[in-house]
């Protein structure tokens, strides 16, 4: 089943980030072999039997510290003598954690000298893991955290603890339950690698086109159309890619050229572009990693957070889409119409929605995210064979599997700075005090509580990914608003959106910079660009604190009633956020004067 020449071009993946280093062939055998060691042994324990939770836990964290030290590496000869010292240390500290799991249990407190040493190994090799991938920012922070833990009894009272020394602390902090093997290791063991993986082999199958094809011809020709694809192409893909920055290299290379050929200014295009990948974060069934961490810290089955999440999403999206439709109406954009029609295109390649359906409905039906993840990638392999150019074949399995492990290591790489962060909040205490101190800067009012939580989110997205920004985050704030009233899903979901603001707000914005950076168009004004499109990003968060039904909490007249009138209000906001009705004070002056000379 050939696609026609007419179609879209073959889609480029992103590059490969900067500090990537080319592996020989010894390497490449080893990184694949233990990209598929992830796959089939997360796999299993999925389907067949859960792994005792040192092993769910420290093999993932293993294969991902060695995987990092094998692509992120120093340079030269001495640079790379001092990557397989690290990776024997990293086998060695994970390792001894692993063998010695309930042993260290029994004596907590009273840990030997070996195992203090082995925790200041392990927690040291994290920062180094965080500060090649993802910059030293990340890495600051980290390192303020444990001079917080060390030197708590010097600090201000409102925030001060007993402290210890460095030994001690690193002790707590690797061998703890909250932190490095916990919330984030558990979170990314047991959802997110899978998922991840299975974006891999979604892609393999070809539905990436698939995603981009459909939309293209089903509203390409309207109003506006080539933005009005981006909206729904970014919102397919982007539900499954779990990267903001993703969806927009991956779909942004089609339509910004797209759009910009049809008549947008190219900042526009781009901030069309990075605002509405945002949207996938959002967009059940998968939204990145914050949806399953969010179900991990709420106790709340991962069906539950989809189905509060999808009207939100798509609220979003119709948000963004009503701004795409006016600003284009403005400008008198319209796309072309395409070769093929979108029920033509839906008729023959429909298998390509088989894997999200499958996916959504077996969790609907109250299977673990992690069984349907291997039941999804399953999917791909069969809906390939329904295409002779993508069929997945063992060579295209193990490319899948590597693409996988690849595109985990962005966020793999917090999982040690992410547990010193935790570990120190827990043991200082702040995460108790810090609610109070919001409460108290804000007088009580859920309006400024909300506000300033955005506040921080965008201050912490500026150096931490977003998905760390909102674990750290709603460590602390989540209790802030359940002590003023809000639902603790609700406040959940408040912070989740906000911690996305950084992919999209200056100055920071990578989102909207990589857009920028594909639609050859000025890195600031697309930033504002896309910080208009994406607006929405900043209401819900309130809505959510205001309106209970608005996150299924109430009867159902009540959550009807809030739908509707948010649909309304969706529509308006996004209407007077276009400007279009600017345009009716420039035509009246205009008109009068032509009235005159009659």
């Amino acid at each position: 089943m050939k696609r026609p020449d007419s179609r879209t071009p073959d889609i480029d993946l992103p590059a490969k980030p900067p500090g990537w280093h080319q592996l020989n062939r010894f390497e490449r055998y080893v990184f694949d072999a233990l990209a598929l060691v992830l796959l089939l042994f997360y796999s299993y324990a999925a389907v067949v039997e859960p792994a005792a939770t040192q092993y769910h836990r420290g093999i993932y964290i293993l294969i991902t510290y060695v995987l990092v030290l094998l692509v992120y590496r120093l340079p030269g000869f001495w640079g790379k003598v001092i990557d397989y010292a690290l990776i024997a240390v990293a086998i060695t500290s994970i390792g001894y954690w692993m063998w010695n799991f309930e042993a260290i249990n029994y004596r907590t407190g009273l840990e030997t000298p070996l195992d203090k040493a082995i925790a200041v190994a392990g927690v040291l090799i994290g920062i180094e893991i965080a500060r090649r991938v993802v910059g030293t920012v990340f890495v600051i922070l980290g390192g303020i955290m444990l001079l917080y833990g060390v030197y708590g009894a010097y600090m201000p009272d409102i925030i001060s603890h007993a402290g210890d020394d460095f030994v001690n602390l690193a002790t707590s902090i690797f061998y703890k339950s909250d932190g490095v093997f916990g919330i984030m290791a558990n979170v990314l063991a047991t959802y997110v690698i899978l998922f991840v993986i299975f974006g891999a082999f979604l892609n393999k199958s070809g539905a990436q086109r698939f995603f981009i094809d459909f939309p293209l011809a089903a509203v390409g020709h309207r109003i506006g159309g080539p933005g009005k694809v981006a909206v729904v192409a970014s919102g397919l893909f982007g539900s499954i890619s779990g990267s903001a920055i993703a969806n927009t290299v991956s779909t942004g290379t089609f339509t910004i050229p797209l759009m910009k050929k049809a008549g947008f200014r190219p900042h526009v295009a781009g901030g069309v572009e990075a605002a509405a990948s945002l949207g996938g974060m959002f967009m059940p069934p998968i939204m990145g990693a914050g949806g399953f961490i969010m179900a991990e810290m709420t106790g709340l089955p991962y069906s539950q957070i989809m189905l509060v999440a999808l009207f939100p999403a798509l609220m979003y999206f119709f948000s963004v889409f009503v701004m795409v439709h006016y600003e284009a109406k403005r400008f008198g954009i319209v796309g072309e119409k395409s070769p093929v029609s979108a029920w033509a295109i839906l008729r023959r390649e429909w298998y390509y929605i088989l894997p999200l359906a499958v996916i959504t409905a077996f969790m609907l039906a109250g299977y673990s995210p992690s069984f349907t993840a291997v039941l999804g990638i399953i999917t791909c392999i069969v809906i390939s064979w329904f295409n002779r150019d993508t069929r997945i074949g063992l060579r295209e399995f193990v490319e899948a599997a590597r693409e996988g492990a690849e595109n985990s290591l962005k966020i793999g790489a917090t999982v040690g700075v992410i547990g010193i962060i935790i570990g120190v909040l827990t043991y200082s205490g702040l995460v108790l005090t810090f609610a109070d101190i919001i409460i108290e800067l804000a007088d009580g009012q859920l309006f400024l509580t909300i506000l300033f939580i955005a506040i921080a989110s965008l201050v912490l997205g500026m150096g931490v990914p977003v998905t760390a920004a909102y674990i750290i985050t709603a460590v602390v704030a989540v209790p802030a608003l359940t002590q003023l009233g809000v639902h603790p899903l609700a406040a959940h979901m408040i912070v989740y959106w906000l911690s996305q603001d950084s992919n999209v707000t200056p100055p920071v914005c990578i989102a909207a910079y990589a857009a920028a950076t594909i639609a050859r168009a000025d890195m600031w004004k697309t930033a504002f660009a896309a910080l208009k499109f994406a607006k929405f990003l900043y209401l819900a968060p309130f809505i959510f604190g205001y309106v209970p039904a608005f996150s299924l909490n109430g009867t159902t007249q009540d959550i009807i009633i809030t739908f509707v009138l948010v649909a309304i209000g969706t529509w308006a906001y996004s209407w007077f956020l276009s400007g279009i009705w600017l345009d009716w004070f420039k035509r009246r002056p205009q008109a009068g004067k032509q009235h005159k000379k009659a």
